[in-house]
């Protein structure tokens, strides 16, 4: 037992900091998730506070990981762990037997897991981190006092220092479809050898005031026109498949409503797009900005500004005098957020491939990338 017990520890210990550095690297991504769910309980009131509760669900992650590690406090952590766990092997339970969410985000949008995935993971950590709990009063630490909590400060500082800098810049290492290098165009294509959705014809008929379903194979004997009252038919999915593009709503749109995607997409000229949300951070950067975009028109780049937020607020007196400097393009919320998780982003494409994105707050970082493009023989032209 005590090398199960040694091997549990590791195990939960590493997938636990695993799993908080995977989200810390995404703290918004989190954020979103728990949107979702609060959605579908009527909880929406707690969404200003998702951010939050990401970012300190993935720094106890990350700590608790680490003091199990270390053995440090397992009294506590032991506690602290499974009613964790228990509580996430609710919510994976959940998304697998409702049906009403596809992925859980345990380990965030890098390694995306099934719900089934994510509930027999949780299931074997219960068991593990069971094994933890009945035997924490033998856990020796493995650091001396001193060093343990030296090593438990430092994880704390890290997990919540990490994530600040992921929030104020970019996620470290970018695992959505708009990250740098990805062709967009490439992406909203179904891929080669996916598997469509296998589906089989469903019937629904009405029998003394019941609906029953049943498939052209299951007709019942009794089936008569007297008797059934046909309600529906539908094509009901048997096997999930996996023929989905990695990017489904991505559309921009004047604010005429021409839909001018493909056109900017296929267009071989550099463009710059600012990826702008409601609630958008302030600060310096709409001066660097300017400066950056005076240098893109010099060289041809056209300037655009892609948000949802209504043309009232946005041209508002309030505003930064930069916005006028780009055309501005409609796109759905949820694909902006995506695209770009710092408020605003600063997106470099060329012929519908990110070449490289930037926070707001590294745009300083971004002039002289401008300044070395090569220029587009003509300026870009938009039909609005």
């Amino acid at each position: 037992m005590k090398y199960f017990l040694t091997i549990s520890r590791i195990i939960v210990g590493v997938l636990f900091i695993f799993s908080g550095l995977v989200k810390a690297n995404d703290p918004l991504g989190l954020s979103y998730k728990m949107q979702e769910f609060f959605e579908i309980w009527g909880w929406g009131f707690l969404d200003n506070y998702t951010l939050a509760f990401s970012v300190a669900m993935n720094a106890f992650e990350i700590i608790a990981g680490v003091a199990i590690l270390v053995g440090w406090q397992m009294r506590l952590f032991s506690w602290l762990l499974l009613l964790l766990i228990v509580f996430f092997t609710f919510l994976t339970g959940y998304a697998l037997f409702s049906g009403k969410v596809r992925e859980c985000g345990c380990f965030g949008d890098c390694i995306p897991l099934t719900a089934d995935q994510s509930f027999m993971k949780d299931l074997l950590l219960l068991v593990l981190i069971g094994v933890i709990f009945i035997y924490r009063n033998k856990i020796k630490p493995a650091i001396p006092m001193p060093g343990s909590v030296v090593v438990l400060f430092f994880a704390t500082v890290f997990s919540f220092a990490f994530q600040w800098f992921t929030l104020l810049h970019l996620p470290v290492v970018d695992c959505l479809p708009y990250k740098e290098g990805n062709n967009l165009t490439e992406k909203m294509k179904v891929p080669a050898g996916a598997i469509p959705d296998s589906t089989v014809i469903t019937f629904v008929y009405n029998k003394a005031g019941k609906e029953i379903e049943f498939t052209a194979a299951q007709f019942p004997e009794d089936f008569d026109d007297s008797l059934y009252k046909f309600v529906k038919r539908y094509d009901k999915v048997v096997r999930k498949g996996n023929a989905e593009p990695k990017i489904k709503d991505f559309s921009l749109q004047t604010f005429y409503k021409n839909d001018t995607t493909q056109a900017l997409l296929q267009e071989d000229k550099y463009q710059l797009y600012l990826l702008l949300r409601n609630d958008y951070n302030q600060g310096n950067w709409p001066v660097v900005l300017q400066t950056i975009l005076q240098t893109a028109t010099q060289k041809n780049i056209q300037g655009f500004l892609v948000t949802s937020i209504p043309t009232e607020t946005l041209y508002s007196t309030e505003s930064p005098a930069v916005f006028n400097m780009m055309l501005p393009l409609r796109c759905d919320p949820v694909v902006i957020k995506t695209a770009g998780r710092a408020n605003p982003t600063l997106v470099l494409m060329k012929k519908g491939t990110i070449l490289r994105k930037w926070s707001y707050a590294d745009l300083d970082k971004a002039l002289p990338v401008v300044m070395a493009l090569e220029a587009n023989k003509e300026v870009l032209a938009v039909r609005y």
